[in-house]
């Protein structure tokens, strides 16, 4: 029976700009109450609080810094008091740092940490605190990933963000076979998404990718969007993964 996200309370991590902007509007669109999770830029969360509010549903924002477990507990609190209640985590929010592969010292230990901490530590905390409310719920609960192509494949921004999303895929299936029933745990694996992120790729290394792709073209933002919407309504998938990637990686599906 699909989940019906009309009234349902969604925290979206990294919900101010690029993927996370249109996941908060789409799923307001579709009814449900959105907690907008940014770090530093309220000016753009304020933007897609208007929109989301536009759509009738209740919007609020949560400064919290997703690389962060004691922030991210915190910002899942700050949605259950705003909201009254939280039934969907997106974990949206990552880190990472263009780095060269070839130097293997190129990402500093700290940042290892912290592409660590981002990518894994953080989705689990944000589910550990949210899972009493998700068990208390009478339909229970979800949460879904924004895990990347990086992790089935040896490229990407840097080593360490393709390593901790392998990780972070793991994850997804390791707390979705412990959190059942009540609660799943799904993700989504886009390719190149011509976001403020993405674009900072040059034009070259950015016509190449596309190029790859068995479609020729990047990842649509709004096609990506639509696997979050599918997972979230789907109560019949978890620990499973959905690759939006135009057939960049297909090897890796």
């Amino acid at each position: 029976m699909p989940y019906e996200l009309k009234g349902r309370n969604i925290l979206v991590t990294g919900g101010s700009a690029g993927l996370g902007e249109l996941i908060s509007t789409t799923f307001a669109e579709h009814g449900a109450n959105v907690a907008i999770n940014y770090f530093n830029r309220i000016e753009p969360a304020q933007k897609v609080q208007k929109a989301c509010q536009a759509q009738g549903v209740k919007a609020v924002l949560v400064k919290a810094d997703m690389t962060c477990t004691t922030e991210a507990k915190r910002a899942v609190r700050e949605t259950i008091e705003g909201l009254g209640g939280i039934d969907v985590v997106i974990a949206n929010a990552g880190w990472t740092r263009f780095s060269d592969w070839s130097d293997l010292d190129s990402m500093s230990e700290d940042e290892w940490d912290r592409c660590w901490s981002a990518n894994v530590k953080v989705p689990k905390a944000l589910l550990s605190e949210a899972k009493a409310t998700f068990d208390a719920n009478p339909d229970g609960g979800l949460m879904i990933t924004t895990g990347s192509i990086a992790a089935v494949s040896q490229t990407g921004s840097s080593m360490p963000y393709a390593v901790t999303k392998a990780a972070q895929l793991q994850l997804v299936k390791c707390l979705a076979v412990t959190v059942g029933p009540k609660i799943r745990v799904n993700t989504v694996l886009p390719g190149l998404l011509l976001t403020e992120w993405g674009l900072r790729y040059p034009e070259e290394r950015l016509e190449e990718v596309k190029s790859a792709a068995v479609l020729k073209h990047e990842t649509f933002l709004d096609d990506c969007v639509d696997a979050f919407v599918m997972l979230a309504r789907n109560t019949s998938m978890t620990g499973m993964r959905i690759q939006v990637d135009a057939g960049l990686k297909v090897e890796g599906a």
